[in-house]
């Protein structure tokens, strides 16, 4: 349930993740390198794949985010990139809303500046033998703050959501297992037949 649908956050939710989202769109469009635009262009690309691919648990579903894997990848690029993938599958296949698009950009492009911020600069430093398991923990760290940030903002919108953001939190746990797993594989793989591309990200702090 990462696409929070409209007609279920409150008011204030709803224009507090706008605003949040309004301001990271801004710093990330003025950070833009445009030599990135191609790399983005795939990972919003599969992004907007994977996540129409959801396997129900219990009362809600999931699907793969790839946050964190974005975020390691692009870093402040990735919040565009986000965006452009959430707001087609709003307009084409119905999944979260017009209303909610800032609360579901903020769900997944926070997250996947953190990811940016506290392991961009870890993954230059390791061997390239442990670069999997820096990738393992960005994905799940990423879905894991995107549950959280999800709980949270059903929470705020009244006390009938609390125990749906319990029952969110725990199915996150699973796909938490596995985005790591896939992560971890795809940030091996670069590292071995395009190492390049791991070495041109920029933090979220840097630039």
């Amino acid at each position: 349930m990462a696409h929070i649908p409209d007609g279920v956050l409150s008011a204030p939710v709803l224009i507090t993740g706008g605003l949040v989202a309004f301001g990271l769109l801004a710093v990330a469009l003025r950070r833009l390198d445009d030599e990135r635009l191609p790399q983005a262009a795939v990972l919003s690309a599969t992004f907007f794949v994977a996540s129409l691919i959801t396997i129900p648990v219990g009362p809600s579903s999931v699907h793969l985010l790839l946050n964190g894997l974005m975020g390691l990848l692009l870093g402040w690029t990735a919040v565009p990139a986000l965006f452009v993938a959430l707001l087609l599958q709003s307009v084409f296949f119905g999944y979260g809303g017009i209303l909610v698009l800032g609360v579901n950009t903020m769900d997944m492009a926070l997250p996947a500046l953190v990811c940016s911020l506290l392991l961009i600069p870890v993954m230059r430093r390791v061997a390239p033998k442990r670069l999997f398991w820096v990738g393992a923990l960005a994905g799940g760290l990423g879905v894991m703050l995107t549950g959280a940030l999800v709980a949270l903002v059903l929470g705020l919108s009244g006390k009938a959501f609390l125990p749906a953001a319990g029952v969110i939190m725990v199915a996150y746990l699973p796909l938490a297992l596995v985005e790591a797993l896939v992560t971890g594989t795809v940030i091996a793989f670069l590292s071995r037949v395009a190492p390049e591309l791991l070495q041109q990200t920029d933090g979220a702090s840097y630039g």
